[in-house]
């Protein structure tokens, strides 16, 4: 199973609550119960617009769906070919639309989704706002309750693969809390709130317009048991606020907008057939505008006979380096001499790193009391990050050397339909982008899981020539392709072979450094170095 940490969650999709309009569920039903109600299937906690914990996959009878997003691949300039396509879901409070997105996402076979929702979105609120909200007098339905501005932008930015935060509202407190999630653009982006047609600018970043159609009565409900159970309100306060707020602004603002819907869905989830056109059109419009993936053959062509970059450092090849190059290449080498000698070069391959890093003169006083001029790292601090698994064998050497040094890691797995690589898990320190950033991996052969952690780190505002990417061996053809791409990034390693055969193994090479680093047989799914595991 595929995991992802960086994710977003929109609005139901763990734990959903769905009623049908009649019998336990019809309103008469819900009268006669007694409050707080106690819901047939766990709800999803609402105190927050994305603040539980679970993966963020959506499982279906024959697989699992990912709905955190990911980077949309790059091109060896390290520019995206395509938009993702940008479905927006419009309906009445309660209407179903996280319904209809899941049904879409469960048919639609596409593995990476962004599920947004508008309900991130709201204002913060003023103290005498919070005061009329805890009375059930604040309009929560209005336009002027959302903060379309940062949506607009946020939405721009995920239709353009990039990463984006997104802020976590609490619903208890009426307020933004101060740690925002960070999300990733994906192949399909899927956008769902009341007032998802309402506003010029968020319409024209939709590809289609679904208006969830849902009758009245079955909001009312659906809504009764949310905020009773779910955000601690009465009934006597929910439908209050429902007669003075929702029910007209529904009829003010939600329902004139199914004028720009392209597709109509009335019942919601339960419409299979108009569940099914969408999935039609969704997949012909994937088609006309479809991924055109880097892949490591067009890697391979796209930089031959070029003299290497200037950005390229290799350690000087003395006796001691090329001695320790012949005990680890050699494929008689026992494991425990293997991670001794590979240690020693990373060792010096860090060194050999912090050489690059800007330094500025300062004076210190010595015992003595004299005057001694010095250097200092001309820079707020250092962060290491590692490509998991083999680059993770780094962070020892790294840390041996850079006193308390964050760290960070990244996944990146091979997608086995496509064969290239896909990031699975991602964990960077705050504020990493006004640091140094050492990225690190034992080998690069054709570069593309370079390519795409490179693309990470600068998605965080990480500054292009503050990346440094160490490996203990890169192929020509990896180096040229980092260095087209991000023509910025310091590239430093020991050694550079020249060839990589037909399947992508660095030649003369070093076998699969995971493997014989940690005495495994490598998962066929890891991109785990050069002999035929990581890009």
């Amino acid at each position: 199973m595929r995991v992802v940490t960086e994710w977003y969650e929109v609005e139901g999709v763990f734990g959903l609550l769905y009623c049908s309009g009649s019998g336990e569920d019809s309103l008469d039903g819900l009268m006669r119960r007694n409050c707080p109600l106690t819901p047939s299937l766990s709800p999803r906690k609402r105190t927050t617009s994305q603040s539980k914990t679970e993966p963020p996959l959506l499982r279906t009878n024959k697989r699992t769906i990912y709905t955190a997003g990911r980077p949309p691949w790059y091109n060896v300039t390290g520019t995206t070919f395509k938009e993702a396509f940008v479905i927006g879901l419009c309906g009445g409070s309660a209407s179903g639309k996280t319904t209809v997105a899941n049904k879409i996402i469960e048919a639609l076979d596409v593995p990476w989704v962004v599920l947004l929702s508008m309900d991130s979105f709201y204002k913060v609120l003023s103290n005498e706002e919070q005061e009329l909200a805890a009375k059930n007098e604040y309009n929560f339905d209005h336009p002027d309750a959302f903060d379309f501005e940062l949506l607009v932008n946020v939405l721009r930015k995920l239709k353009k693969g990039k990463s984006v935060k997104v802020p976590v509202y609490d619903f208890t407190s009426h307020c933004r809390r101060k740690e925002w999630k960070t999300v990733y653009g994906a192949n399909v982006v899927i956008f769902e709130g009341i007032l998802a047609f309402a506003n010029k600018e968020l319409l024209k970043l939709l590809d289609m317009k679904v208006f969830v159609d849902t009758d009245s009565d079955i909001r009312l409900v659906r809504r009764l048991k949310r905020d009773i159970s779910e955000r601690g309100r009465d009934i006597g306060g929910v439908i209050k606020q429902y007669n003075k707020f929702v029910k007209p602004a529904f009829e003010q603002y939600i329902e004139p907008t199914v004028q720009v819907a392209d597709i109509v869905v009335p019942r919601g989830g339960e419409n299979f057939v108009a569940l099914d056109l969408i999935v039609q059109h969704v997949h012909s419009q994937l088609e006309k505008v479809s991924l055109i993936l880097l892949c490591r053959s067009a890697l391979a062509s796209a930089h031959q006979g070029q003299p290497l970059p200037k950005t390229l450092s290799v350690m000087e090849s003395t006796p001691q380096v090329r001695g320790m190059h012949t005990i680890i290449r050699n494929k008689e080498t026992n494991r425990d001499e293997f991670i001794f000698y590979s240690k020693r070069l990373m060792r010096l391959l860090i060194e050999h790193a912090l050489s690059f890093l800007p330094l500025k003169p300062v004076s210190v006083e010595t015992p003595q009391g004299t005057i001694y001029e010095g250097k200092r790292l001309s820079g707020k601090r250092i962060t290491g990050v590692s490509i998991l698994r083999a680059g993770e064998t780094m962070e020892q050497a790294l840390m041996a050397v850079c006193k308390d040094i964050r760290l960070g890691k990244i996944l990146i797995q091979t997608n086995h339909d496509t064969g290239e690589p896909e990031l699975h898990y991602l964990r960077l320190p705050k504020d990493i982008s006004e640091d140094y950033v050492i990225l690190m991996d034992s080998t690069v052969s054709t570069g593309a899981a370079a390519l795409m952690a490179v693309r990470v780190l600068l998605d965080h505002d990480v500054q292009e020539d503050k990346i440094f990417l160490l490996s203990l061996l890169m192929a020509e053809m990896g180096v040229h392709s980092v260095a087209y791409a991000f023509p910025k990034v310091r590239i430093i390693t020991t050694a550079v072979d020249k060839k990589v055969n037909d399947e992508f193994h660095i030649i003369p090479g070093i076998g699969n450094f995971g493997d014989r680093y940690f005495g495994t047989d490598a998962p066929s799914d890891w991109y785990e170095s050069d002999e035929g595991m990581d890009y």
